[in-house]
């Protein structure tokens, strides 16, 4: 049949509409899995909750595994017909990515260090050259085939003795975090029988050459709770416990100081630090304590010469000072204020030189980077003109150099890792992101920063960045993002990737909640404990910033977050669903009463000074009160898409099964709900450079179908 132009135009929208129509039909058909109910009561305090999905709590029950396999069936299903959007979008995040890509080298202990990637390999190769680099690579580790017939790896830890000649390393093939310690003798290439497991995966030589200091964990919290010593080739099962941490609420772990002259351990809470110190040349002795744990002292440890250089907040410094003491005497009541404490200024690290202290400094949000030499002869900072930058020091090996190493970054520049030279002030950058494919210019794209204010008059900074032709009228899609705990700060920075989402009209932001340091350490003070809510609270205020200031609207924005910005997600759900067209949560911490009333899973008694603990009844109210799992009620809720992985050691899987089941039973709309399970990944997800796209693809393919994009 022949149709005019006139009449195929006309035609379109019909088609289009009865297309539409007929995916829609389609997707009606499929129906969800509905979860059996077997009802648990959970008591304490002399209240009671009932827990219908508890049964979900065991991974080895087949019923849990077809749960999450009929879940991951439904949604293929209902997102068939995005496939070839998420093949696009991987497509064209990958093609972004030089194949390959090399580090800059780093030299230590007369080698440099490199790190590359092959064309077409998922995982890295380590390698090394002796003095010079024009000399011949001798790879150290080729992750691409240790990594062959494991669904997941991950290769982590590498420790080069101080002879050169041998590399402890740790690896993982489930995603639990549980590593085995191997030692590789790389002048031969032989990796010995010596073989510990269940570890952190990092570990330090003593400059004997032989004995090797590691972290064990709890087999069953995964709390890392003891430093082991090892002597080459001898059996793993003799090696000598040298500390054990017995609170429950701390962690333990080992490290060499950057002058290599001492083992350290350290135990942290959330609130508390102690160093154990130990000269490296004598691992037969006992550790010394540096100064004795004080509950809300927290400090760390920089070696230098015959002192040590302490930042702490003792005494009130909230946002931390540096202090200083001898070698000989470590106790705090020997410290004396070298850089004193600033009420708006957070001291966040040092790096020390010869010649030169340098500080890494948070001013009003803003990273700082001070340099600073010994004799007072001179003192500036480091000049950045953004307000949606990156800045940090990154590997700076040697004491005895003019030349600091730090990497720069901002919204809509790739980051750049820089030699600056601290007497000349002359900056050299060594490298900075290529992004493939020809179509990025930098000038395309717009940051700025404004700021919301909270209901309690707080003023919440975010971060925005869009390509410029996107307008900022309301009509356009936008991306919320937050985290808000543990004082981790979401920094401002570049990413290749989040361009399929600019280039398709989003505008992309960062909500610096409380909960987080970027206004220093009082903004995180103000989102823990009794004071979380503020965190929520703070993000559902910048959202309607947004659609007041017509960055978008309701019908268009959409919010993300992860683990413990997953929570951040199950709550403003529950408070104010209306806001938000879509939400993303990534592997979230949902089921926050359940889980920190059980001491038996990972993590759990480590996070009371986090989080409260609900054996306390004012926190286990508090907690109830905003818990998403618990707070689920029958209201319209948005269009959502839930992630975890069936390995998961930091949020275990049945937080996000559980709360998808009880969603499903009280929603009252029809909007999209998805629980996609990784079956053989972990925390952090597929572990390969390329698998770990496909994810995110899903992710955005998830955000771009609501908003009709199909291309």
């Amino acid at each position: 049949m022949y149709l005019s132009k006139k009449t195929s135009i006309l035609l379109i929208p019909l088609i289009f509409a009865f297309s539409c129509q007929t995916q829609k039909e389609k997707m009606a058909d499929i129906t969800p899995p509905v979860a059996k109910k077997v009802p648990k009561k959970l008591e304490i305090h002399g209240d009671t909750r009932v827990d219908d999905y508890y049964w979900m709590n065991d991974r080895e029950d087949s019923e849990v595994i077809r749960f999450l396999e009929q879940e991951n069936e439904y949604y293929r299903a209902m997102t068939s017909h995005t496939q070839k959007l998420q093949d696009t979008l991987f497509q064209e995040m990958r093609s972004r990515i030089r194949e390959d890509d090399t580090s800059v080298p780093y030299k230590r202990n007369g080698y440099w260090y490199i790190t590359r990637y092959e064309t077409g390999k998922e995982y890295p190769v380590y390698a090394r050259k002796k003095e010079s680099l024009d000399r011949e690579e001798e790879v150290m580790f080729n992750v691409n085939e240790l990594a062959e017939g494991h669904e997941y790896f991950r290769l982590t830890g590498i420790s080069v003795s101080p002879d050169n000649k041998l590399a402890a390393f740790g690896t993982d093939t489930v995603s639990r975090r549980q590593y085995y310690i191997r030692i590789k003798n790389l002048e031969t290439g032989e990796v010995y029988p010596d073989k510990i497991d269940n570890t952190t995966g990092g570990s330090v030589w003593a400059k004997d050459n032989k004995t090797l200091f590691y972290t064990k964990k709890d087999p069953v919290t995964l709390r890392s709770d003891k430093i082991y010593k090892h002597v080459l080739g001898t059996p793993a099962e003799e090696d000598e416990l040298v500390y054990h941490e017995e609170d429950e609420t701390f962690s333990t772990y080992v490290y060499k100081s950057k002058s290599q002259d001492y083992i350290i351990i350290g135990s942290n809470s959330t609130l508390t630090s102690e160093y154990r110190f130990l000269n490296a040349d004598d691992p037969q002795g006992t550790f010394k304590v540096f100064s004795p744990r004080t509950r809300g002292l927290e400090y760390s440890i920089y070696h230098f010469g015959s002192d040590f250089y302490i930042l702490t907040n003792k005494d009130g410094a909230t946002n931390f000072k540096l202090m200083k003491t001898s070698r000989k005497t470590t106790a705090s009541e020997h410290w004396e204020e070298y850089l004193p404490h600033r009420e708006d200024v957070l001291l966040e690290d040092i790096e020390i030189f010869k010649d030169f202290l340098v500080v890494s400094e948070r001013d009003n949000g803003l990273n700082k980077i001070k340099v600073t030499r010994w004799d007072g002869s001179d003192s500036y900072y480091l000049p950045f003109d953004n307000e949606t930058y990156v800045a940090f020091p990154y590997v700076n090996l040697d004491y005895d150099t003019q030349l600091l190493r730090y990497i720069y970054m901002s919204m809509t520049t790739p980051y750049s890792i820089i030699d600056f030279d601290m007497s000349s002030r002359e900056k050299t950058v060594l490298k900075q992101e290529e992004v493939l494919g020809g179509k990025f210019k930098e000038e395309n794209y717009r940051s700025q920063r404004v700021w919301a204010t909270a209901r309690d008059g707080a003023r919440v900074a975010i971060s925005l960045v869009y390509h410029k032709d996107t307008p900022l009228d309301g009509r356009s899609p936008l991306l919320q993002y937050a985290y808000g705990s543990y004082g981790s700060t979401i920094d401002p920075s570049f990413s290749s990737v989040r361009l399929s989402l600019l280039d398709r009209g989003f505008i992309y932001a960062i909500a610096h909640v409380r909960g987080g340091e970027y206004l220093g350490r009082p903004w995180y003070e103000d989102g823990k404990l009794l004071n979380k809510k503020n965190t929520f609270t703070d993000f559902i205020d910048c959202s309607k910033f947004l659609i007041e200031k017509k960055f978008t609207s309701s019908e268009h924005l959409y919010a993300w977050g992860g683990s413990a910005g997953g929570l951040l997600m199950g709550v403003v759900v529950n408070m104010a669903p209306e806001l938000y067209h879509g939400v993303i949560a990534a592997v979230p911490f949902v089921d926050v009463v359940t889980t920190m009333l059980d001491d038996s899973i990972p993590l759990t008694t480590g996070e009371y000074d986090e989080w409260g603990n609900p054996n306390d009844p004012v926190y286990y109210e508090y907690m109830l009160s905003y818990s998403p799992y618990d707070n689920v009620r029958a209201q319209a809720y948005p269009n959502m898409y839930v992630s975890t992985g069936l390995h998961d050691s930091q949020v275990q899987y049945w937080e996000p099964a559980k709360w998808v089941a009880k969603l499903r039973e009280y929603k009252t709309d029809d909007n999209l709900l998805f629980l996609d399970t990784n079956m053989d990944a972990g925390h952090g997800g597929a572990s390969g450079r390329f698998e770990a796209l496909k994810e995110t693809a899903k992710e955005y393919a998830f955000l771009l179908d609501l908003e009709g994009i199909s291309q």
